[in-house]
This record gives C-alpha cells, structure tokens and sequence, in this order.
C-alpha cells in the first residue's frame, strides 16, 4: 500500500509540535513537588481550565465514535456526546465537597474512610478503565493509519505510544494541560474545516422509493431496544463521573466557584464539537462510495469505526486532509494522555505513598509518578498491539467504572458517616459478580443470568443489566454497613470486628486548621471528612 505522504506529514508536525510544547510546558513549574506534578499547583484559571476538560472528553472515542454511530445506527443511538457532556453537569455536585476537603485524586476519600489498603482496592476498576480506554484509542489509531496513510500499525502505535508518554513524563499535569490547548485546537480546526468539503464532494445515494430518507440519518429505536437505549445513556451520563481525569481538572482550579463554571462551559464545548464529526457521520452514511475516486467500493462492515478517517482521506483534497488527519490524531493524544497521567497520578499518591511507603519524600514520590507513567504508557501498549477485542474490554471496563465506583464514590463523599469498610467490600462483590453474570458476548463470556427480554440469537441482554448491577452495588453497600453497624458496633460485638471498622478508641484525623490556614493536600484524610466521622463515633484508624 503507498504512503499518503501529505497525511503522514501532518500527522508529524502535529506530534513535533505537542512534544514541543509538553516539554515547555514542564519549564513552568514552580517547584517539582507533588502538588505542582499532580495538580499544577491548584493555580489553573478557568479559560485553560475549560480547554484542558473539553479536551480530556473529546478523546478518540468520541469523535471517530460519534461519526462511527451516525453512519451505523443514525442519531437516536448516537448517546455518546450528549451523554458524556451531561455527566460534566451531573458531576458538578461532587466538586464543592471534594475541593472542600483539598482532595488530589478520587481515591482520597475512599482511604481516608476505609484505610490506605482497601481503598487501593478501588484503584483497580480505575486503572482498568485507564489502560483499556488508553488501549483502544491507540488501537484504533494503528488501524486508521495502516488503511489511511499505508503505514504499519505496530510503528503507528508505538510512536504514539512513546510521544504521549514523553510529554507526559517531561512535564506532568502542566505538560498535559498545556498540549490538550493545541490538541484541542487541531481538533476544532481540522473537523470544522473538513466537513464543509465532506459534504460538498460527497457523491449521494438516491433517495430510496419510499421517501423514508429521514429515518436514515435518524436511525430507528424499537421498543424492545429501550431499555438497553437507557442503560447505555445513565452508563454514559453517571458512569462518566469517577474517572481522576475529571477530579484532576476541577481539584486543580483556582476555586470553586470557577470549577463550577468549569464544568458548564466544558458541557456546552463538548457538545458543540462533536457536531463535525456527527455531520460527516450523516454524510458518509449517505454517500455512494463506489463512486468515489480512490476508493471505488462500499465500505465493509469493518472499516465502519474508521468512517472518519475513511472520509477525511477520500472526500476532501490532500490540503485539507492534512489538517483533517491531525485532528484525528490530536483527539487520540489528547485522550490517552489524560488517562495514563490520571493513573499515574493515582498509584503514586494512593497506592504508593499511602499504602506502601507513607514517609516517601515528594521526589520520591514525583519519581515514581514518571516511572509509573511508563509503565502505564507500556502496559497500554502492549494491551493495544495484542489484544484483539480492546472496544469491548474498554466497554467492559466502563462498566466496571458505572458499576462499582460511582455507587462507592457518593456514599463515601455523600454519606460518610453511614458506610464502613465492610459495606465496600460487598458493593463491591457484588457489583462485579452480577455485571460479570449477565455476560458480554464480545469478550467471550456467557450470559449466566439471562435477564428479562434476553436475546438467545444475538445473545443481548436487553435488561438494564448495567443499571440494574450498580443499584444491586449500591443497595448492597447500604444494607451490610448498617447490619455490620448493628452487629459488630456495639462493645460485645467488637471483639469480631476482624476487618477494624469499629474501633474502641477513636483516633484524631488531624488537628484543626487555624483561622486563615487551609488544610494541605499531603494528608489521606481531609479535616471535613474527620470530623464527619468522629460525630457519627465511627473514625478509621488508618
């Protein structure tokens, strides 16, 4: 296959550039403490803010996505960019309690309640959700470069691979911040600029007999199809909260009031920039493409996820594809950045400091932020180039997101004082054993349970099953913490407190912060959250 020369040059000035800047970016930093790397000094004003957020959530996924659906399914089905922006505005009513509480990342909560080990627990579905998302957008990205431009995917992944990491390693949250600016800028510009010639050049199909043209672009819900309509929109809109890529924007502005703000602008800015790719979507659903010069054929079912791309390359001239295939590749980098540093961010402040090694300095700690990035950025690697279904094992992962930790996450942060560390266990069980039981096809598991309104030929469960496991998860966790509460929180019943949660003696979280002084972000727990739980006589011993 010949190389699309005028493709990879864009794709190279695009990468030249953000390592460029990531590596500017890290010259900003005040000092190298933990603080600075992770949340860029709580100093972030709400325009870079904004920039930063909006282009954390227009990732690879959401722009190839949002085309890939409006050229499959039509625009009922296309959930993804009203649902992901509308979690933005759900999310907002964690962020006066978390800034409150001067939290680094999402897992503070859940260790200053349960302790440093079992809420480490919890960063397992997120790291999850981090390698697998990371994973498939590089993936995708290989694919498209292989077809588009003629290059190898492995050589594709791998530069890729290595460019996010660089900047990322060199300069930290200020890195990332400063290149999602560009990024995002190379995505507005490139798809706005596309779609104009995409839709002018594109040669139409007729219009069918019938006059139904419009159910085309609109796509069709049958009513059997509601449910699981539904169930992909709530995972989309509560499942898109407790990701530390979020926590890592609102926790590092100024105030709260600005990340309130935040969050609004990021919605509307979200909304608005998955227009282009909707809009190429609709058209290249409508376009006869054998007809179309260079290509000559229908597009097969399996090159339907690189639709973007596809019309990019053969319906609009080489100039303007050169900025096109940049935005594309802008959006993947601008995803996969954002979830490696979020995990990164979270094993070197949750698992490593406070679980293993609690007296690690701040350059201890800022080492193995940048050591765990590389194995993250790795790890997301090799999971790219092996593993044949990474679009369903990120689904997955999602879901595991949806299904444990956003129950988890507004019971720690909502209602403190009423779950203990027995109750997260058994959400936690039980969330992942009956998400588990309704199967996914796509990866090989079996259906264990068959929900109601199960196809057995298609082998879909057109149940809720997502909702339906993250209310099992949240029901669960209310019911053995309160019996755990009655059993084991009384003195007869502390002898058989193995786990800890009900100590005899309550410890003091911290003392308490002096007029004018604000609580540093250094401690597990912050001083709101102590004092909740001393009232409530349950304090963690951590």
């Amino acid at each position: 296959m010949a190389v699309y020369v005028e493709g990879v040059a864009g794709v190279l000035v695009f990468y030249g550039a953000v390592l460029a800047v990531g590596v500017w970016a890290g010259t900003r930093r005040k000092d190298s403490g933990e603080e600075q790397m992770f949340l860029a000094g709580r100093d972030v004003g709400l325009a870079l803010g904004a920039l930063t957020l909006i282009a954390t959530w227009v990732g690879g996924g959401y722009v190839n996505g949002a085309a890939e659906i409006m050229f499959t399914k039509g625009l009922l089905w296309c959930q993804a960019p009203l649902g992901y922006s509308l979690s933005l505005i759900a999310a907002m009513v964690f962020t006066e309690p978390m800034r409150r509480a001067r939290y680094v990342t999402m897992l503070d909560p859940f260790q200053a309640k349960y302790g440093p080990r079992v809420g480490g627990l919890l960063f397992l579905p997120a790291l999850c959700g981090d390698v697998f998302w990371c994973a498939s957008i590089l993936s995708a990205l290989g694919s498209s470069l292989v077809v588009i431009l003629g290059l190898d995917s492995t050589a594709s992944v791998v530069v890729s691979a290595l460019f996010a990491g660089a900047y990322t390693v060199a300069g930290g949250f200020y890195g990332v911040t400063y290149t999602d600016v560009i990024q995002l800028a190379c995505i507005a510009f490139g798809l706005v600029l596309s779609a104009p010639f995409v839709w002018s050049s594109s040669p139409r199909l007729p219009p069918p007999a019938d006059g139904g043209a419009g159910a085309g672009w609109l796509g069709h819900l049958a009513p059997l199809d509601a449910g699981l309509w539904l169930d992909y929109m709530l995972l989309l809109v509560l499942g898109g909260i407790p990701w530390q890529g979020y926590f890592q924007r609102i926790l590092c502005m100024r105030s709260t009031r600005l990340a309130r703000r935040l969050s609004v602008i990021a919605f509307f800015g979200c909304l608005v920039m998955a227009a282009p790719s909707a809009i190429i979507g609709h058209v290249a659903r409508d376009t006869d493409w054998s007809l179309v010069k260079g290509f000559g054929r229908n597009v097969t079912s399996q090159e339907a996820g690189m639709i973007l791309p596809l019309a990019l390359r053969h319906l609009t001239p080489a100039w303007v594809s050169f900025f096109g295939l940049g935005a594309v590749s802008a959006a993947v980098m601008s995803s996969a950045d954002s979830s490696i540093l979020a995990s990164s961010t979270m094993f070197a402040r949750n698992i490593y400091k406070q679980a293993i090694r609690p007296k690690a300095s701040e350059t201890e700690v800022v080492w193995v932020l940048r050591i765990a990035v590389m194995v993250i950025t790795a790890l997301a690697t090799v999971v790219a180039l092996t593993v044949g279904s990474v679009y369903y094992l990120s689904y997955l992962s999602a879901d595991l997101v949806y299904v444990v930790l956003f129950p988890q996450l507004s019971l720690v942060v909502f209602w403190p004082q009423g779950v203990n560390t027995y109750g997260c266990l058994a959400s936690y069980a039980v969330g992942v054993a009956i998400r588990l039981a309704a199967g996914e096809p796509g990866i090989g598991i079996p259906a264990a349970i068959r929900f109601p309104l199960y196809d057995a030929e298609t082998r879909t469960q057109r149940f809720p099953i997502r909702t339906a496991a993250m209310l099992c998860s949240l029901t669960s966790h209310v019911v053995v913490s309160l019996s755990a509460r009655a059993l084991l929180g009384r003195p007869a019943g502390r002898r058989y407190d193995f786990l800890g949660a009900f100590p005899a003696t309550p410890r003091q979280y911290g003392r308490r912060a002096q007029p004018g002084e604000e609580r540093g972000g250094d401690g597990v727990a912050a001083l709101e959250m102590g004092e909740a739980l001393l009232s409530s006589g349950e304090p963690r011993v951590t």
